[in-house]
């Protein structure tokens, strides 16, 4: 009897394994992920859209990308912050857009 139970539950769990093997992923084809992941870049940053960050949260996500002497931080219409700051000894302009990309201008 324990022999039958054992192989009725090799049988169910084979089963519900080849199940899970057949199941397609979701598509992500043309989705723009809600936030970038470190070390990646949009090539069509800054994107325009409603940003989350705070400006205290913005300036913070600048300065972890190398720059320094964040100042003049504004979200423009755009849903963009825009800042001056330093980077190698250089002023620059930086965006950040919604999605965590920095853009150096």
């Amino acid at each position: 009897m324990k022999i039958m139970i054992l192989a009725a539950a090799l049988v169910a769990a084979s089963a519900m394994m080849a199940a899970a093997q057949t199941t397609p992923a979701p598509s992500t084809e043309g989705k723009m992920p809600a936030v970038a992941t470190p070390n990646t870049k949009n090539p069509t940053a800054p994107v325009e859209g409603a940003n989350s960050f705070t400006e205290a949260q913005a300036k913070d996500r600048i300065e972890q990308g190398g720059y320094s002497g964040v100042t003049g931080l504004k979200l423009d219409d755009k849903g963009v912050w825009q800042a001056s700051a330093t980077k190698d000894g250089k002023p620059v302009k930086v965006s950040l857009d919604y999605q965590g990309n920095i853009v150096a201008m």
